[in-house]
């Protein structure tokens, strides 16, 4: 990215204040790279543990497959997720509320005995299924805005600070060189005038 500037003091002044707006800035933004990389691990890693969990109890069902095809799937629906949003790092996350389920009515007496368990087990796995999806949701949330903060932080430590503070100093060679001509043109034009009159 190539500095626009002029080589006069106003333009050095601007440079000046830009370049301590991105090194105050910079700082920041590698603690909040540094927060969200935190974040989105400890999202993916609850969210394979949560698929860790589900694969074993769906493991631990395999032995009563049979009877499920005695369970109505009916019996037990989910009614809705409640879900409210938090703020970690400046970003908004969703977080997962309270799951309210609705149930059809069902005969105690001509169901099998075990038909209230598989409602639980249905409410634990739907349970454990959707708090995964909210955490993937995050884990993705999270991460997309790191990727961004990681490309600022490398556009500001690689490209802008460097080139604001090449820009300056080619301003202040240039004008130092300016300063040094005018200088050595005030010498002569004296010496010429000394010369002069002493003639």
């Amino acid at each position: 990215m190539a500095i626009k500037f002029q080589y006069n003091k106003t333009s050095l002044n601007d440079l000046g204040r830009q370049l301590k707006v991105r090194q105050r800035a910079l700082p920041t933004l590698k603690n909040k790279e540094a927060a969200l990389r935190v974040e989105v691990k400890k999202a993916r890693d609850h969210a394979n543990e949560l698929e860790a969990q589900l694969l074993d109890k769906m493991e631990d069902l395999n032995s009563f497959v049979h009877l499920w095809n005695e369970f109505d799937p009916d019996l037990v629906q989910i009614k809705s997720v409640e879900s409210f949003t938090k703020k970690i790092a400046g970003v908004k996350i969703p977080i997962m509320g309270e799951i309210k389920y609705s149930y059809k009515d069902y005969s105690m007496f001509n169901n099998p005995i075990w038909i209230s368990d598989g409602v639980k087990i249905i409410e634990e796995l739907s349970a454990i299924t959707i708090e995964k999806q909210f955490f993937l949701k995050k884990m993705r949330i999270l991460d997309q805005v790191r990727k961004k903060t990681t490309q600022k932080v490398n556009l500001y430590e690689k490209v802008q600070i460097p080139g604001y503070e090449d820009a300056m100093r080619r301003i202040k060679r240039f004008l130092e060189d300016e300063e040094n001509l005018s200088k050595s043109g005030q010498k002569i034009l004296k010496n010429r005038n000394k010369t002069e009159v002493v003639q």
